[in-house]
């Protein structure tokens, strides 16, 4: 009855996704053993994901909605092979499971062009609450975990738009960790900062920074 399910054209999809997973967890076993890392696969994620969690800092920043969607699943929080299989996992046992029910229902399964993207989204929530559960698990360097302050005085770049006085613009900042942080910036005088520029970091505002010419 299990080979039935997996094997259905109608759940091919979840089947597939099972396989990568496991080739996925296998990958992953086979790089702990020799000594590797599968962090390296991090570097595909956008750059706000993998810094921003990195330091103590509540900076609104003008993401886009799609990188606001990843952080929402705790993309960037987990490593991406942790969260590839956490996701693999949930929506193909999401999947199987719907199908197995509708089929002793109906005698039926839904087509796949139906359930696949519908448990595309309704896995969505169960994803982020499984990532969320690991992220806690996975150890974390709190050494690098800085508190905004800790970035006055520094040298920022603005990376988005131009920053003018009650008018800010995307910077990016490293601390003393190296780790990479993107704030809010608007000159102190009343000048303008353009795109490219460096520029110190003198004090903190309610929403980011303000900063004098470097």
């Amino acid at each position: 009855m299990i080979w039935d399910l997996l094997t259905h054209p109608s759940n091919i999809v979840f089947s597939i996704s099972l396989m990568l997973c496991l080739f996925i967890g296998a990958l992953e076993l086979i790089l702990l053993l020799f000594g590797g890392s599968s962090s390296f696969i991090d570097q595909f994620l956008p750059d706000s994901l993998v810094d921003v969690d990195h330091a103590d800092i509540s900076i609104e920043h003008t993401d886009g909605i799609f990188t606001q969607l990843l952080e929402w699943l705790y993309l960037g929080k987990v490593p991406l092979l942790i969260w590839l299989i956490i996701f693999l996992t949930v929506y193909s046992l999401t999947g199987l499971i719907i199908q197995d029910i509708f089929f002793h229902l109906t005698e039926h399964y839904l087509s796949a062009w139906i359930i696949a993207p519908m448990c595309l989204f309704l896995c969505m929530p169960l994803v982020r609450t499984s990532a969320a559960l690991i992220s806690k698990i996975i150890p974390k360097d709190e050494t690098t975990a800085i508190h905004s302050d800790e970035l006055i005085g520094r040298t920022a770049q603005i990376i988005l738009g131009q920053a003018k006085q009650n008018s800010p613009a995307q910077a990016k900042v490293k601390d003393q960790f190296g780790q990479t942080h993107y704030v809010l910036v608007e000159p102190e005088l009343d000048i303008i900062f353009y795109q490219g520029q460096d520029v110190i970091l003198t004090q903190r505002t309610k929403i980011g920074f303000q900063a004098i010419t470097a």
